[in-house]
């Protein structure tokens, strides 16, 4: 059995000993008041919720068995039968049956018969006498019956956020003392910290996954969506699932919610065509639709996917002019990815009009935003023609995240790994400057580089400078960030390590500060900022030459 058959096995199993504790309860109930109406309706709706998902699960006889007792309350509600005489004993006797399969599945047991409850609820059905003969030996039974409890509890998600918060305290704590032992070199207190570290690694494991739900638990509302969204644009569209087993962190899930709606709303109105249209560009007559998630390394990606008309680089390059958003020879020199990223800039659009369902384009600054908020990244890859996909790029978690530590100016920063595409380090010989602009070739693209020193000294309405390869001495450590398919490479004086930190949020007025998303404690006690490479890259194109 796999991984998630057994999570879906111990829900299943979690929920039903829930709704068999609450038959009992409401049939008990019941028995004092046969008129109970409220009852009556809750052991008409759980006998319903356990026979679906029973047979959902594959456990035919409890599902079978619920079946014939949600009939039976059926009459009992709608007043065609009354809970008196023989068909007391008979329902008290089929819940019990219900507790035994229930307890029997969960021990992976052979299941009881229960053809004998099942012939009985179909005399009730029928109006007819059940047969008590062996009532008398089941109610000793029941005397002698022990109490269980569920495997798995519920808990609020606002617990496991404070839950978090602590694990983030401890984590900074952990790399203090571990700091402390190198320091003081005590034996005793190297294994010892040794010994804390690995205890508050896994119990950080242990909380990040307990918060971790399902990306199908957000793609199973989607269906109604899609529906809804293709009738009202006169289109047909079907959709395809894939991923949903995908463990994702419960509160990014929830971040991302609009930004996926919007996504799917837009790929219908304005990715997919019209019936008439595909029929006569060689298509099917129905548009595909599909919304796929998948793990790459540490990360999740969530993937919006149409074969419709895809994106005109084109037009978008003339639109980007026209908009005053680069000149048009550079414009001209720019590849296709690059172009794709005006639609993220805000307030882009391609839309001849502004519609309820925006236009592709309209309102994906938003959804940039939205994932930027997470350290994430939003990739756009299309083909003209063939159709569109939207990649959104997650972290697992937002609470501890990975980071590139270097230092500059004696000061020790943090990149978050998710915006950082490589480091490298280049002789003043591997630069050239066009434009004023610093490049150095990488991976048979033009690289642009300033130096982040530069980068973090500007002020007011001031330019960067003209770059000069004569400024460059020695050896330049650089950093490679990636951000909306861009990449810019970072100056700095000396690459450090690679560690999780735990980001918090800078408080006021630092806050105002555009190109820091927060700060972290180092083990040494130092404060480190945390760099925002969105912002980063937005101040290099806003202020170079």
């Amino acid at each position: 059995m796999s991984n998630r058959e057994q999570e879906y096995r111990e829900l299943f199993m979690a929920e039903a000993l829930e709704y068999y504790d609450a038959m009992s309860r409401h049939i008990s109930e019941l028995e004092r008041d046969p008129a109970d109406e409220q009852a009556l309706r809750e052991l008409f709706r759980l006998m319903h919720n356990l026979k679906s998902n029973a047979r959902a699960m594959g456990y035919t006889s409890i599902g079978e068995a619920a079946h014939q007792m949600e009939t039976v309350f059926g009459q009992l509600r709608d007043g065609e039968a009354t809970f008196t005489g023989s068909m007391v004993p008979v329902l008290f006797g089929g819940i019990d049956t219900l507790g035994e399969l229930i307890r029997a599945a969960g021990a992976q047991q052979e299941m009881p018969d229960v053809q004998r409850l099942l012939d009985n609820l179909d005399r009730l059905t029928r109006g007819e006498e059940p047969n008590l003969d062996d009532e008398e030996a089941d109610d000793e039974e029941d005397v002698s019956r022990k109490l269980e409890l569920s495997d798995l509890v519920y808990i609020q998600v606002r617990k496991l956020d404070h839950l978090m918060n602590l694990m983030g305290e401890l984590i900074i704590d952990r790399d203090r003392i571990l700091t402390l032992s190198r320091e003081i070199d005590a034996p005793a207190l190297t294994a010892a910290a040794a010994h804390f570290s690995r205890i508050a690694d896994e119990l950080q494991y242990s909380i990040m996954d307990a918060r971790l739900v399902g990306v199908g638990s957000l793609f199973s509302k989607f269906p109604r969506v899609v529906r809804d969204v293709a009738t009202a644009e006169g289109k047909e569209v079907n959709l395809t699932l894939q991923g949903e087993d995908i463990q994702i962190d419960r509160n990014i899930l929830q971040i991302i919610t609009d930004a996926l709606l919007h996504l799917v709303r837009n790929a219908i109105a304005h990715g997919l065509e019209t019936a008439a249209e595909r029929e006569a560009a060689g298509k099917p007559a129905e548009g595909q639709l599909t919304l796929l998630a998948q793990a790459e390394r540490d990360d999740v990606l969530v993937q919006v996917q149409d074969d419709g008309r895809g994106i005109d680089v084109e037009k978008v390059r003339r639109k980007a002019v026209e908009r005053g958003l680069v000149t048009r020879a550079a414009a001209a020199q720019l590849n296709d990815a690059a172009v794709r990223a005006f639609l993220l800039e805000p307030g882009f659009s391609m839309a001849k009009e502004v519609t309820e369902i925006s236009g592709r384009g309209v309102g994906l600054d938003v959804v940039k935003l939205a994932i930027d908020s997470l350290g994430g990244q939003l990739r756009v890859d299309s083909v003209l023609g063939e159709g569109t996909t939207f990649t959104l790029v997650l972290p697992t978690s937002i609470a501890v995240k990975g980071a590139l530590l270097f230092e500059l100016d004696e000061r020790s920063y943090a990149l978050p790994l998710m915006h950082t595409d490589s480091v490298v380090s280049l002789m003043p010989g591997s630069f050239s400057v066009v434009g004023g602009v610093l490049l150095t070739r990488l991976q048979d693209e033009n690289v642009p580089v300033v130096s982040l020193r530069e980068l973090l000294h500007l002020s007011g309405d001031q330019p960067l400078a003209p770059a000069r390869k004569s400024t460059l001495q020695g050896r330049q450590d650089i950093i490679i960030v990636n951000y909306n398919n861009r990449r810019l490479g970072l100056i700095v004086d000396r690459f450090l390590r690679q560690q999780d930190i735990v980001v918090k949020a800078m408080s006021k007025p630092l806050d105002t500060i555009d190109l820091f998303g927060g700060v972290t404690l180092l083990g040494s006690g130092q404060v480190c900022l945390v760099l925002d490479v969105p912002a980063l890259t937005r101040l290099f194109l806003a202020k170079r030459p």
